[in-house]
């Protein structure tokens, strides 16, 4: 086994081995391992302490912030109020100090009073219920060894739990599923109660233990659910469900949020009431011994155990699932299914016993909430602007928080003084903060105040000076400058001292220009886009039917490409650039309308770089950083391209665990990960209705050839990683190969 050890951050305490019901689907009493019945009662004073005392030098040893006890059993309240206090007790001292200590019980209830949750209440124990829904369905399994109904016992514990004094310590209820009992009246049965969560689990089987089925249905638990899920749909999803957001989850790029689905690995033990160390308790469902690891509290440390094979197997994520799952486009989501459900003839290595139902699942969810958990920005440039918009300034407003009134009093009152532009300007301090290169600054501020590296910052009143100046606004405004140079974002930059002189200058707008005052020296600027003595403007591109777009070669921030800027043209390079954009505008727009409609919509800015292939910086929407020589139509739409799929990363994950997989691909001899697949894909679907419109062949440059292309489509249809997001962009971009195809 390969990789880091993971720390265990969750601890199942078993403090009592017995039960006080006869629930014939009880994992520990009815299935294989029988072990229990060899194990003392209840858990002793030694392993208590030396379990307290493991736990805290492992969390030490790990520097975890927290941890995660669960009380558990058979049925831990039958341990009594002593021996819980006596748990709580050495728990809570041993981790003091050290890490957040989590107390939780998972009970049936039927032992729960105010004595016991005013225990809980001092400790801050969490209690979990489990209940099978309505009565009917409840007494299918969980009864008395005489045959009586539990439930009524249990609801008395639940409402005496939904007391107000005790609401606070309600982890909500536990169901297990049983394909016979109507999901509805099961499902209105648990929300009636109002948990503050529900667990959906399913059975623990094995593949020689298998689940029961009515009719061999291989998928009758999925449709089990699927009932609940559009019930819990349509009702508001009022109440939590850990299953329906988990696969939501991780349907959209997130982590899964229980054991039993996802990749994540384990991070949990069992320490048995003799103070054995066992594996998770759901192996008993397999075989006499399966969870055996040979350690306990007394001799052994929690990484002694973390490093035992069996534990490591539930480590690997994406490696420790059989072949079959590593190439199912749902495995992100299903996990491959809790590992117990795995097991066959000795061995784990095969998909779950209810794979049928964790595929039908997921694929289900997503195809039920696709439309709704889609990012707008996907179909909609409007929106995908709205959302990068409102980035920079989420970017700005945390830049600000992080500060924490380390910024000085330069800040503060260029913050004060954003907040008054931004009122008065008509949307000009949105035009300077979204302006490209105003995203690399945000993001390289935000990185200096983690490393404790940002001093004060004369950045931001240059925006709002800008704002000002652009917006209308007369408040003055004062701007730091360095090496002489008085920059202001999208408008200029103002020569105020030899190169290497730095300082304050305040700046206010007059008439159709803007006054800079210095000392006693003013300088003014009456039209921004003229260049007159020591004022130089950022230039505009834009002619013959070329956008009207900046040409920012004066930005400080925008040496982001990885490649060398230039420096600032003469007039005779700025025509040049002009004229070629020109040329290549008209040649896009006459074969691809519609991209050249989309990107002139989106444009704002072009930085000319020295060489290099164009790419996508560190900068927000509507900057093209490219060379001259690249201003040809195909050089301009593969950076549009690039740069719009940039964008789209920026506001939403339309991929998860980049890396995991690696896809074959006709174009090359080495597989690509899906970004680098998704990313030649985009820019090729884009290339190839060019090409076909304009009559040209597969150019110089290299992309994937539209013979190509179908192929790698499916590749990534196929792709696990691709959340909702992504695959309603693969679906675009089907749509659009199609109608170049078929054009």
């Amino acid at each position: 086994m390969t990789g880091p050890l993971v720390p265990f951050r969750e601890i199942v305490l078993k403090v009592h081995s017995r039960c006080d019901l006869a629930c014939d689907h009880c994992y520990i009493y009815e299935h294989a391992d029988q072990s229990w019945r060899t194990r003392p009662k209840a858990i002793s004073d030694e392993a208590i302490h030396w379990t307290a005392l493991r736990l805290a030098e492992h969390a030490r040893t790990h520097a975890l912030p927290s941890v995660s006890v669960i009380l558990h059993g058979g049925e831990p309240l039958l341990a009594g109020p002593a021996r819980l206090r006596r748990i709580c007790e050495e728990l809570t001292g041993a981790l003091e100090g050290v890490a957040e200590l989590d107390l939780r019980i998972h009970t049936n209830g039927l032992q729960l009073s105010p004595r016991y949750l005013d225990l809980f209440n001092e400790f801050q124990v969490r209690v979990g219920i489990s209940l099978d829904g309505d009565q009917e369905s409840n007494d299918r399994h969980r009864r008395f060894a005489d045959g009586r109904s539990s439930h009524p016992l249990v609801l008395r514990a639940v409402e005496l739990l939904r007391q107000e004094r005790y609401a606070h310590l309600d982890l909500g209820l536990l169901c297990t599923i049983d394909v016979r009992n109507d999901p509805v009246a099961v499902y209105d049965a648990l929300t009636a109660l109002a948990p503050p969560r529900v667990d959906f689990l399913l059975p623990h089987a094995t593949w020689d233990e298998p689940p029961h089925r009515p009719a061999g249905s291989p998928t009758a638990y999925a449709d089990w659910i699927l009932t609940v899920f559009d019930r819990w749909d349509a009702q508001g999803r009022q109440i939590p469900v850990r299953l329906f957001e988990s696969v939501l989850s991780t349907l959209n790029g997130g982590p899964s949020l229980t054991e039993s689905l996802g990749l994540a690995p384990t991070d949990l033990v069992v320490v048995e009431t003799d103070g054995t160390l066992e594996q998770v308790d759901s192996l008993k469902s397999a075989y006499e011994g399966a969870a055996f690891t040979g350690f306990d509290v007394f001799t052994h440390a929690f990484d002694e155990v973390a490093a035992h094979p069996g534990i490591r197997a539930r480590q690997l994520g994406l490696a420790g699932v059989g072949e079959k799952c590593r190439q199912c486009p749902v495995v992100r989501s299903c996990g491959g299914g809790l590992y117990t459900h795995r097991y066959r003839d000795r061995s784990f290595d095969q998909e779950s016993v209810y794979c049928t139902d964790l595929e039908a699942l997921v694929r289900g969810i997503e195809t039920r909430t696709a439309a709704a958990t889609t990012e707008p920005a996907i179909a909609d440039p409007v929106e995908l602007d709205a959302a990068q918009l409102s980035l920079s300034r989420m970017l700005l407003v945390h830049l600000h928080t992080d500060l924490d009134g380390r910024g000085g009093e330069r800040w503060a009152e260029a913050w004060e003084l954003a907040g008054r532009v931004d009122q008065r300007s008509d949307g000009m301090f949105d035009t300077v903060i979204g302006h490209p290169y105003a995203r690399s600054w945000l993001l390289g501020a935000a990185e200096a105040v983690q490393r404790g590296r940002f001093g004060p910052s004369g950045r931001l009143a240059a925006y709002v000076a800008a704002a000002a100046v652009r917006g209308g606004s007369d408040a003055p405004v004062t701007v730091a400058f360095d090496d002489g140079l008085l920059q202001l974002p999208t408008l200029g930059a103002l020569r105020l001292a030899a190169p290497g002189g730095g300082g304050h200058a305040v700046v206010r707008r007059v008439e159709k220009g803007f006054l800079v005052r210095l000392g006693h020296t003013e300088h003014r600027v009456a039209r921004p886009d003229e260049a007159t003595d020591g004022w130089e403007p950022v230039r505009r591109l834009g002619r013959d039917g070329a956008p009207d777009l900046f040409l920012d070669d004066l930005d400080p921030y925008r040496d982001c490409y990885g490649t060398p800027v230039t420096p600032r043209l003469g007039l005779a390079e700025a025509a040049d650039w002009s004229r070629r954009l020109a040329g290549a505008w008209s040649a896009l727009r006459d074969a691809v309308p519609g991209q050249a409609d989309e990107a002139a919509a989106r444009l704002t800015t072009v930085t000319p770089l020295a060489a290099g292939a164009p790419r996508v910086g560190r900068h927000g929407p509507g900057a093209l950083g490219i060379a001259a020589r690249e201003l040809t139509p195909e050089g301009l739409l593969r950076a549009v391209r690039r740069a719009k799929l940039r964008a789209l990363l920026d506001v939403t994950d339309l991929y998860a665990q980049d890396g995991a997989w690696l896809h074959p691909v006709p174009w090359q001899p080495d597989p690509l990960p899906v970004s680098r697949l998704l990313a030649e894909v985009f820019e090729g679907v884009g290339l190839a209705a060019y090409r076909k419109r304009a009559g040209e062949g597969p150019g110089e440059q290299r992309a994937v050839a539209p013979t190509q292309i179908s192929s790698a489509l499916e590749a990534l249809q196929e792709a696990a990683e691709l959340t909702v997001s992504g695959k309603s962009l693969l679906a675009a971009l089907r749509d659009e190969w199609e109608e170049t195809v078929c054009d």
